[in-house]
């Protein structure tokens, strides 16, 4: 540890709050947070508090590596990740480089995705960095900064939970995500995955620091704000004021309507119809592949990725992923301007509307206010 650094640890009592940011970041995706939290806790439980890196304390030469799962959502509610499956993917990562890995970071901001880095630096002994790819969550492989802007997510390897792994090694990021898909499916619809190995010097230029930490504290102002009955929502909107994103609004209130959803290709993939009430408003259609991409009322666009779409519950403030949609909640809908790393033309290519198949350019949300 540098001199001066002040040390940050996650133990059990964070999970909870870590988990609950994410999933609010998650835009719907990223698998579900409460199972993502519990292997959390129970890998810290065994071997210990992991400590969280800022990217500038990653010395320059390290080995970062990023962990996660790769799958549809969906199929996580009931096929649980074997207990040594995301150690297995870095392991056989590690054996293929030929060197350790230093330490390992979330590729996206989102449910069960920030908890499963926890869980992998909890029983490795590895550190985490606060920092991830997408300052949310995405469905594809290589919608991720650190492809943007020149990291490779190959050699990369897939674990299943029966020991089994995978080491692919391709020449391009969509290739590799084609790839993977298709493995993850005859894997049963969900594997861990380790990915774009990078060295310190490279996770400064690429990744979307302070992400980690943003969940953490923006979980705990939503536990607070339940626990003392203050406005839940207000607080999420001022917990983006003074981060690297652009704003934070509430986009609609209302009623869902109508879910229709099916797990394709190893996504769920479908749209969610939002009534306002009283009927004074155009119903609010969500558009989704694992995570929320597009909302309309009409034809009319009210924002769009890779800007955050939330979806919430009403009652209680807490996020709602794309699998547990149903008919009759209350829902808010909070929209949330992504960083400027996530708006440049580069990266526009990589998870802008026209690589979702999307019919409209991208117009940041606060232009759409």
């Amino acid at each position: 540890m540098s001199p001066g650094r002040s040390r940050r640890m996650i133990g059990v009592d964070e999970i909870d709050d870590i988990c609950l940011g994410a999933a609010i970041l998650g835009t719907g995706g990223g698998g579900d947070p409460y199972i993502g939290g519990l292997v959390a806790k129970r890998a810290i439980r065994l071997k210990g508090a992991v400590e969280m890196l800022d990217v500038g304390d990653v010395p320059v030469d390290d080995l970062v590596v990023t962990c996660g799962n790769l799958g549809a959502p969906t199929v996580y509610i009931e096929k649980l990740v074997g207990e040594s499956q995301p150690v297995d993917a870095l392991r056989a990562l590690e054996h293929h480089l030929g060197r350790k890995v230093n330490a390992v970071m979330a590729f996206e901001a989102g449910g069960s995705n920030s908890a499963i880095p926890i869980w992998v630096a909890a029983a490795t002994g590895l550190p985490l960095v606060d920092a991830d790819g997408q300052g949310r969550a995405f469905p594809e492989l290589q919608m991720v900064t650190f492809g943007v802007y020149g990291v490779s997510a190959c050699p990369m390897a897939m674990a299943d939970e029966h020991g089994g792994t995978v080491v692919l090694n391709v020449d391009e990021n969509w290739r590799a995500e084609r790839i993977a898909r298709a493995i993850t499916v005859e894997m049963g619809a969900r594997a861990s995955i380790a990915a774009y190995p990078m060295t310190g010097a490279q996770l400064r230029k690429v990744a979307i620091a302070g992400t980690m930490g943003l969940s953490w504290s923006l979980g705990r102002r939503v536990r607070i704000a339940r626990e003392q009955s203050t406005d839940v929502f207000a607080t999420i909107l001022e917990a983006f004021t003074g981060t690297g994103y652009n704003g934070a609004r509430i986009l609609f209130e209302g009623k869902v309507a109508d879910v229709r959803r099916e797990t394709r290709g190893g996504w769920a993939v479908g749209e969610v119809r939002i009534a306002e009430p009283a009927g004074n408003a155009d119903d609010l259609v969500v558009t989704f592949q694992n995570e929320n991409l597009l909302a309309r009322s009409g034809s009319q666009v009210r924002a769009i990725v890779p800007d955050l779409i939330c979806i919430l519950d009403s009652d209680q403030g807490l996020p709602i992923t794309t699998e547990r949609l149903r008919f009759g909640l209350r829902v808010t809908v909070i929209v949330i301007g992504a960083p400027d790393i996530m708006r440049t033309p580069e990266a526009l290519a990589v998870f802008g509307p026209l690589a979702f198949g999307l019919d409209t350019e991208f117009v940041p949300q606060e232009d759409l206010a």
